[in-house]
C-alpha cells in the first residue's frame, strides 16, 4: 500500500504497529491531510479492511467511499515520473505525543487521588503499546492481560470468554473496574466493580449519566436505534440530544458539531469531541475513570440507579430491489408520528419502532422499544409481518 502510494506521487508517514485512534490522531496534526489504516476483518481474518480518513480523522463519506472504488474499478491511477516518487517516513515521538493530549482530556490529580485498581484486556491489539504508561502516570494499579501485539492470537481471541475472565479477575482482586478494548482500540466493554459485565446499552446509559454534568458543550449525539432513556436522562441533566444515522461516518460527522460534547453508537463505540471526533477505547476508558472520581461513585452503584430498558431487534428477508418499496410503503401507513432520519421510525405511545434496510445484506432492520420486553417483542413483530405482508 505504501508503495503504491509512493508510486502516485504521495510522502507516507509510517506508524508501523499502531491502534486506529492513534492513526487517526496523527492524520489531524499539520504533517497530514488524510490516513489509512489496515487491519483484519473483525468477523473474517481472511479479509483485509482497508480504511480511509479525511483531515479531521474521522471517516470519509459514503459518496468519498464509492468516488475511490469507481476509480480503483477503472484502473484510473495517477503515476509519476521517478523524480516525483513519495518517500516513506517514520514520525518521531507519535505515541508520546498521543498520550500527552489523551491525558490532558482527563482531571489527572482526580485521578491518582482515587487510587483505581484496574483490570485491563487488551485484546492482543496495539493498545498495549500506550496504555500501560499512560495509566502508569495516572498512579492505576493494573493487572494486564493480552498486553502485546500478536496477530496469530487477535485471530483466536473470543470476546465472551475474555469479559468472563476479566470478569472474575475483578472479583478475585476486588479491582475498581475492569475493561476490554477491542484489537482496533475502537471499542470498549466494561466490567464494574462487582464484576458483572455490561451490555453496551447499559454501559452506554451510565455513561450518559456520569458525562452530562461535566460535559464540553450542550448536546449528544446518539443514533436513532437507541433507547428512548438515554435522551430522558441526558435531559435530566439539561442536555439536548441530536439523533443521527446509524452509520459510523454520520455520527462522527456530528460530533464535529461544535455544541457537542460526547457521542456513542450503543455498540461500545465512545467519541470525546473535545479529544478526537472518532471512536477511541483508550479514551473512553481514561473518561470513565475521570467521571468516577469526580463523582466519587463506584460504578455498579451507577449502573443500579439506571431506568430499565426494553429494546428488541428483529431481521426481515428483504430482496434489494424491494428495500425502496419497503420503506415508501411504512411511511405511507405510519402516519404523522414518524421521524425520518435514517430509515423509517415510527412513534407508539411510550415506545417506538424502526425499519431500516441494512447496506450491504438483502435485510430490513427492526428495532422496537416499549415499557416491557413483551410489548416490544409484539411491536417488532408486528412490522416484521408488515414487511412480509408487501413484499408478497
Amino acid at each position: 500500500m505504501m508503495a503504491g502510494l509512493n508510486a502516485a506521487g504521495v510522502d507516507v508517514l509510517d506508524l508501523e504497529v499502531a491502534s486506529v485512534p492513534v492513526t487517526r490522531f496523527l492524520t489531524r496534526t499539520p504533517r497530514a491531510f488524510a490516513g489509512i489504516t489496515i487491519r483484519l476483518h473483525h468477523d473474517d481474518p481472511s479479509r483485509i479492511m482497508v480504511r480511509f480518513f479525511d483531515a479531521e480523522g474521522t471517516d470519509i463519506s459514503e459518496d468519498g467511499q464509492r468516488k475511490i472504488e469507481r476509480l480503483f474499478q477503472r484502473e484510473d491511477f495517477r503515476r509519476v515520473l521517478a523524480e516525483e516518487v513519495g518517500d516513506i517516513q517514520i514520525p518521531p515521538r507519535a505515541l508520546e505525543e498521543y498520550t500527552v493530549a489523551l491525558e490532558a482530556t482527563v482531571e489527572a490529580e482526580a485521578i491518582r487521588r482515587h487510587k483505581f485498581k484496574l483490570v485491563v484486556d487488551y485484546s492482543f491489539g496495539a493498545t498495549s503499546l500506550v496504555m500501560p504508561t499512560l495509566l502508569g502516570k495516572l498512579g492505576a494499579d493494573v493487572l494486564a492481560v493480552n498486553p502485546y501485539v500478536s496477530t496469530a492470537a487477535r485471530v483466536n481471541f473470543d470476546a465472551e470468554a475474555a469479559a468472563q475472565r476479566v470478569a472474575g479477575l475483578v472479583r478475585a482482586s476486588g479491582a475498581h473496574l475492569g475493561a476490554i478494548l477491542d484489537a482496533d482500540g475502537e471499542r470498549l466493554t466494561l466490567i464494574d466493580n462487582e464484576g458483572r459485565v455490561l451490555n453496551h446499552t447499559d454501559a452506554l446509559l451510565a455513561f450518559v449519566d456520569l458525562v452530562c454534568d461535566h460535559l464540553l458543550g450542550d448536546k449528544i449525539a446518539l443514533p436513532v436505534n437507541i433507547t428512548q432513556q438515554a435522551s430522558a436522562i441526558a435531559h435530566a441533566h439539561g442536555v439536548d440530544v441530536i439523533q443521527t444515522k446509524i452509520s459510523i461516518a454520520a455520527l462522527m460527522a456530528a460530533a464535529n458539531d461544535p455544541g457537542v460534547g460526547f457521542a456513542a453508537d450503543g455498540a461500545g463505540g465512545y467519541i470525546l469531541p473535545g479529544f478526537l471526533p472518532a471512536f477511541d477505547a483508550a479514551g473512553a476508558l481514561l473518561k470513565v475513570m475521570d467521571l468516577l472520581a469526580r463523582h466519587d461513585r463506584p460504578l455498579a452503584d451507577v449502573v443500579s440507579a439506571l431506568p430499565k430498558v426494553h429494546l428488541t431487534h428483529e431481521s426481515v428477508i428483504t430482496p434489494w430491489e424491494q428495500k425502496g418499496l419497503v420503506m415508501r410503503s411504512l411511511v405511507e401507513l405510519a402516519g404523522r408520528d414518524v421521524v425520518l432520519v435514517d430509515g423509517v421510525k415510527v412513534v407508539h405511545g411510550d415506545g417506538w419502532v424502526l425499519a431500516l434496510p441494512d447496506p450491504e445484506e438483502p435485510v430490513t432492520h427492526v428495532w422496537a422499544e416499549a415499557p416491557t420486553d413483551s410489548e416490544a417483542r409484539k411491536l417488532a413483530q408486528e412490522y416484521s409481518r408488515r414487511i412480509r405482508q408487501l413484499l408478497r
